[in-house]
């Protein structure tokens, strides 16, 4: 969609989802439901989300997005804001918001008093929880660090997924253990160090490839920090980028007393990677 019609169909938009929306998992996905045929996103973006930053939102939303840098508005007192939105979208009938939403000067205005001024509708959504656990992007950014990636999709309602550029590695991968695809990661939440059964794509392919993933210290080798995933379905050029999608983790980052028990191990991890990702399959 080019630049004039996003800016075509957000003037036209009567209603809009106001937030930060990093991982636009589940408890977005729920205001997002109240936008009907003709919403829009709003994200006000403080450049600290991590995962999705910046425009990997549109990935999971059928909506247009309109990005607000936080630096930009955050001096606006309450009707100022709301006449900021009101030039975006002057049909505008209806704001969604959380039920933790502030904002203005000093994040001083709540949601209620969003409701209070805004002369139409305004939605507060509740906070959304799944097997008790609330899905906010800070709970999952915690999941992640710890390795929890099961629970992480569970509240997000996708496999987490990281991209980056495709790097030259150490060299030996190929020749002594496997033959690895190498990635520089910026702004993604990274996940524990250890091992993963992942799924993935390569450059513009529009499927995943089965794959074991490694994220950590080359404490084997080395030393070095590496994210490097292997194809499990055969052998896969790669050229400028890749995207990594979380399944299951494996295993913690182990050191090996030599590069023949390091292949061991990546054998028992590729064995248990089919596995997982076979269940995943079915």
């Amino acid at each position: 969609m080019g630049i004039l019609s996003i800016a075509t169909t957000l003037s036209n938009s009567t209603a809009i989802a106001l937030g930060g929306f990093d991982g636009m998992h589940l408890g977005h996905q729920k205001l997002f439901s109240h936008l009907g045929n003709n919403g829009a996103i709003v994200v006000i973006d403080n450049n600290k989300a991590s995962l999705t930053p910046h425009e990997f939102r549109k990935n999971h939303t059928i909506y247009p997005i309109l990005f607000l840098k936080l630096d930009q508005i955050k001096h606006l007192e309450a009707k100022e804001f709301l006449e900021l939105l009101k030039n975006y979208f002057p049909q505008l009938k209806k704001i969604v918001v959380g039920y933790d939403f502030y904002f203005g000067k000093d994040r001083k205005y709540s949601a209620k008093d969003l409701q209070k001024m805004f002369e139409y509708e305004v939605v507060i959504v509740d906070e959304v929880k799944i097997g008790g656990v609330s899905v906010h992007s800070r709970v999952i950014r915690s999941l992640i660090q710890k390795g929890d990636i099961k629970k992480a999709n569970k509240l997000l309602g996708y496999n987490y997924t990281i991209k980056g550029n495709i790097i030259k590695g150490q060299g030996i991968g190929a020749k002594e253990l496997v033959a690895t695809i190498n990635l520089q990661i910026e702004k993604f939440q990274i996940p524990k160090e250890g091992v993963y059964a992942t799924l993935t794509r390569i450059d513009d392919e529009e499927h995943f490839h089965p794959s074991v993933s490694f994220i950590g210290h080359r404490i084997t080798t080395d030393g070095t920090f590496a994210i490097e995933t292997h194809i499990l379905d055969g052998k896969v050029e790669a050229k400028k980028y890749a995207e990594i999608s979380f399944v299951a983790y494996l295993r913690e980052n182990q050191k090996f007393a030599s590069l023949e028990e390091l292949k061991n191990a990546i054998q028992k991890d590729i064995t248990m990677a089919k596995e997982k990702l076979q269940v995943l399959a079915l």
